[in-house]
């Protein structure tokens, strides 16, 4: 369940009557985590390190033993404060400890709070495939806070918007429009209404929910690419990529809007975000061949966009991916 919180003591609005609270924060976002712990009767703090690197079982572990040394019992109550790889963390570990407690969400970063911490898909990687372990776990509450977005380097509130705009492409062609010019609010709720929405009508993903994975298909294959060459491209920046390359291979097949791919490079080339993906086609395929999407006979469930606001499944092998990417 989303709730705006106005400011962080609001919090005590709904976290207040808890009697086993456990907060578990990324060490960058300490700030909040200690802002919190002045308002709320919490009996665990703990700070984890956020990478892709970190975001393994190893790390949960570590959590489920704090948990355990801390005589946590079934009735604990886990507070996840971070961005997207926090909240993963944090409702994994919620998932699995003593077969399932509750837990919230408090996204600091704006792509977390558009996406990631919202509809309770919890997870790790493994030997570099995204989210490859992991369970769905809804939280009891994601709250959306403003003021926790303020310290939010610029690049990282590029790749929220870049979320944004995906979730837009798929459901709401004139928000994704307002959107292109600022991140306020109001669309960061409506963002975030939209995909609980979703989840709601469809929790595990066996049907609508899947259509939240535009750009994710060819973005997770550019991440995977990018630990393996070395180079610096945030989960964001993937999924801009990875909606062009998928707005591409919907031109190709006759699907998408003739232009929508130029002109969707020229609308994430306004905000800042990278339009051109730097890993050939042939490279990204054995990789999406991989995706914990796919299905059987080697066939994956590309989301293609249609036009802003609108979008298809077309299911496919990767390896039969031919179009011109340039």
């Amino acid at each position: 369940m989303i709730k705006q919180l106005p400011c962080i003591a609001d919090i005590t609005l709904f976290l207040s009557k808890e009697k086993e609270l456990y907060v578990i924060h990324d060490n960058n976002v300490a700030w909040v985590a200690q802002k919190v712990c002045k308002y709320l009767n919490v009996k665990g703090c703990w700070g984890v390190e956020t990478s892709e690197e970190q975001k393994t079982m190893d790390t949960v572990l570590a959590l489920e033993r704090q948990l355990l040394e801390a005589d946590a019992s079934r009735n604990a109550f886990l507070l996840a404060i971070g961005g997207g790889i926090t909240t993963d963390l944090v409702g994994f570990t919620a998932a699995i400890y003593k077969r399932g407690i509750r837990y919230a969400n408090l996204p600091t970063t704006l792509l977390s709070q558009v996406d990631a911490a919202i509809g309770g898909k919890t997870g790790v990687n493994l030997d570099g495939y995204k989210n490859m372990l992991g369970a769905f776990h809804i939280p009891e509450f994601t709250f959306l806070c403003p003021a926790v977005l303020e310290t939010l380097p610029p690049r990282e509130l590029r790749c929220g918007l870049a979320e944004m705009l995906k979730t837009f492409l798929l459901a709401d062609g004139a928000a994704y429009r307002q959107a292109i010019s600022a991140a306020t609010p109001d669309l960061i709720m409506k963002a975030g209404a939209i995909k609980e929405a979703i989840v709601e009508r469809d929790p595990k993903e066996h049907g609508e929910r899947a259509k939240l994975n535009l750009g994710h298909t060819f973005g997770h294959a550019i991440e995977y690419q990018a630990r393996i060459h070395g180079d610096d491209i945030a989960h964001g920046e993937a999924v801009a990529m990875g909606s062009i390359l998928a707005a591409q291979l919907g031109e190709s097949l006759g699907i998408s809007e003739k232009g929508l791919a130029r002109s969707l490079e020229e609308d994430f080339a306004k905000i800042g975000l990278p339009t051109k993906c730097p890993y050939s086609l042939e490279s990204l395929k054995e990789a999406m061949a991989k995706d914990k999407k796919a299905q059987g006979g080697g066939k994956v469930n590309f989301v293609l966009p249609v036009k802003p606001g609108e979008v298809v499944f077309h299911q496919m092998n990767p390896y039969d991916l031919h179009f011109d990417t340039k």
